[in-house]
């Protein structure tokens, strides 16, 4: 059996102490991620009985452990601790023998409500500048650079949703070359929406309008609806009118032959728009997953948090979002913050999530999904601890608030629930030209940006190839070192940036791509 001990004081120290066990260890059978653990996690199913040599101990398993799920390495009393990641992930409801298998059954979140925090920032540094790098992008006229060039049908509500795919349909029939897509995107909001639900739809319409991964834009309104197109001009703010035209069907005698010149037009001016060498520190990803697994924390997750490094290091941003996710691990992001405002505004980013949902009479830590736990994810914590590695180790330089656009480049945090759709279009609408995604189980969904799927383990890359653009299991079944996996996802997303398609931008997969404009989601299926 191969056997891998971790010995880390921190999950800031988790990506370091990869980096260097991954390019001596192949094919194992578990991982213990920290000396201070008291459970273990399956790289792949071990059977009943197994006995496996752990930092010079012998555990013999007693029940079958799936993969990714955690097994126990030291006798466990009830009311004990459950220590994962060198941090608790709730208490054991039983107690637990050496060798027994710790999962829903026997394990319950130890978090509480609101809390007091206190900022400690100490021994927290940010990752050194590297060597420019660089992608073939297209410059906008306002500074900003999209790593597409497409041509987007944006409605102002629902209404319209029918009329927006057929002007889509025609438009894709005659896109001229130089233009990459014609895309439309149908939502159900625009109306019958009060207070902050409707401000947000404002916000998030206003903020695709404007995002430049879109050469232009048709902004196609009904004409009565309350974020009618007069309304939404305020949230746009200025625009080049060869850019974005408007639309009101109500006030046209034939919609579609109207539409029809108008997306000409749009054509057109997009087509003049050539791609060219632009510096990587213009690039804004955004971090997301869905579908966690036991291996999302071991496998893509920090892999992506490297990248995110690797990425800050030459001047560029992320976004790291899905705010109920970061419970239970909110501390390290809390501590990595640049300076004590973004500190009081991650508080507030947390608990302000955590009010809504108290007002509205839901379990604050009713999270992990049923697919998270088949996964062998079995608490809050469990899965935050996982969630939070997308972020790497840089400082904090940014918190925003749903709808807010990125302003400081950097790693930032972004208000956005764990819903897969809603946190995707939120990041779109930060300002980031395309989204890492990673998942443990699978989703063929499409955001409005390019969208990097990410597979936690070589089973769901194998099974859903044309679903999955990068397969982070290899860090489990082949000799693929983490740092080496970090380059190979790093170099990819310049290629994505650069014109190469994703999965979920081929085929019939890109009829999908939607967006959503609500900010809190009780919905947190599959996220």
């Amino acid at each position: 059996m191969n056997v891998v001990n971790v010995y880390i004081k921190s999950v800031k120290q988790f990506n370091n102490i990869y980096k260097y066990l991954l390019q001596e260890v192949v094919m194992q059978d578990f991982i213990k991620i920290n000396k201070d653990d008291n459970v273990a996690v399956a790289l792949k199913p071990i059977a009943k009985g197994t006995t496996l040599n752990v930092a010079g101990t012998e555990v013999t398993t007693i029940e079958d452990i799936p993969q990714g799920h955690k097994f126990v390495i030291k006798p466990i009393k009830k009311g004990d601790a459950v220590i994962k990641y060198g941090f608790r992930i709730g208490f054991a409801q039983a107690d637990i023998e050496v060798g027994g298998w710790v999962h829903t059954h026997n394990l319950k979140t130890a978090l509480g409500d609101l809390l007091e925090y206190t900022y400690n920032p100490e021994g927290h540094k940010d990752v050194e500048p590297t060597e420019e790098a660089f992608f073939e992008g297209y410059m906008r006229e306002n500074g900003t650079v999209g790593v597409r060039n497409e041509v987007w049908i944006i409605p102002t509500v629902g209404c319209v949703n029918s009329i927006a795919r057929a002007i889509e349909a025609t438009a894709r029939a005659n896109k001229p070359e130089g233009v990459d897509e014609v895309v439309a995107f149908p939502h159900p909001y625009g109306c019958s929406q009060v207070t902050e639900d409707q401000e947000n739809t404002r916000h998030v319409l206003a903020d695709l309008i404007n995002h430049p991964n879109a050469g232009a834009v048709l902004v196609l309104g009904l004409g009565c609806e309350n974020s009618r197109i007069e309304v939404l001009k305020d949230y746009i703010g200025e625009v080049n009118p060869d850019r974005v035209k408007f639309l009101q069907v109500q006030d046209v005698e034939n919609e579609q032959e109207a539409a029809e010149g108008i997306m000409k037009e749009l054509m057109d001016y997009a087509a003049t728009f050539k791609r060219e060498k632009v510096s990587a520190k213009h690039l804004i990803v955004g971090m997301k997953c869905g579908g966690s697994d036991g291996l999302s924390g071991i496998t893509a997750n920090p892999t992506v948090g490297l990248f995110s490094d690797m990425l800050v290091s030459k001047g560029g941003t992320t976004i790291l979002t899905e705010v109920p996710e970061m419970f239970g691990a909110e501390t390290i992001l809390m501590n990595r913050c640049a300076n004590k405002e973004l500190f009081e505004k991650t508080v507030h980013l947390i608990n302000d999530f955590k009010e809504y949902f108290i007002k509205n009479g839901q379990e604050i830590y009713e999270n992990p999904s049923p697919g998270n736990k088949d996964g062998g994810i079995t608490t809050l914590e469990d899965k935050s601890l996982g969630c939070t590695q997308k972020s790497g180790s840089s400082l904090v330089k940014g918190v925003l608030a749903y709808g807010e656009r990125v302003s400081d480049k950097g790693l930032n945090l972004l208000s956005a629930p764990g819903n897969d759709l809603v946190a995707s279009t939120a990041c779109a609408a930060a300002g980031a030209q395309m989204v890492l995604f990673t998942t443990g189980r699978g989703t063929p969904f499409a955001s409005p940006v390019p969208t990097v799927k990410i597979a936690t383990n070589s089973r769901l890359a194998g099974n859903k190839s044309n679903w999955i653009d990068f397969n982070a299991g290899r860090i489990v079944t082949d000799d693929l070192p983490l740092e080496d996996a970090a380059k190979e996802l790093f170099q990819l997303v310049l290629d994505v940036a650069s014109g190469k398609k994703v999965k979920a931008e081929d085929g019939d997969v890109q009829k999908s791509r939607t967006i959503n404009g609500r900010k809190y989601e009780f919905d947190e299926y599959g996220a």
